[in-house]
């Protein structure tokens, strides 16, 4: 009964003792349109190790540059602004990228990221070592033109 109890104990130990490091979890990027130049990939990101670290943007081979960004409140508009110094990845936390929130920008694409392919992005943080993601593509946009009947009646966009 006691070698059972400590192979139990064992394994629950070894099953426990993931690789400490950067973990990304539910990540996704917007699909765009012909001709969009910029894009959006959302993602959980959850900092394993005993010090906090920064997103501090990455690469992609679907664009020229991959940046983080956040939103800011400018005078009453809400406007993209590139996070300097990196996002704050708060040790043994999980931090969110997310619409309205934190988010990693494809900056200058060089196609249209459609809805069911999945884009390799190289994440770099500022202490742990850089990271390929293989991000799937979802969400794929309405067209422009929106018919907006302000009568009363309830609909979604």
């Amino acid at each position: 009964m006691k070698k059972l109890l400590a192979t139990l104990v064992l394994a629950g130990v070894c099953g426990s003792a993931a690789a400490a490091g950067i973990h990304i979890q539910d990540q996704w990027a917007r699909a765009t349109v012909e001709g969009m130049k910029m894009g959006g990939a959302f993602m959980n990101i959850h900092n394993d190790n005993k010090k906090a670290d920064f997103l501090l943007g990455g690469s992609s081979p679907v664009a020229e540059r991959v940046e983080v960004h956040t939103h800011v409140n400018d005078n009453g508009v809400m406007r993209m602004r590139e996070v300097k110094g990196g996002v704050p990845l708060a040790a043994g936390e999980n931090t969110e990228l997310k619409p309205g929130g934190y988010h990693i920008m494809f900056m200058g694409l060089k196609r249209q990221l459609k809805e069911g392919e999945t884009v390799p992005v190289t994440l770099k943080f500022k202490h742990a070592k850089s990271q390929t993601v293989q991000i799937p593509v979802k969400n794929v946009p309405k067209p422009a033109a929106h018919n907006h009947d302000h009568g009363g009646a309830a609909h979604a966009h």
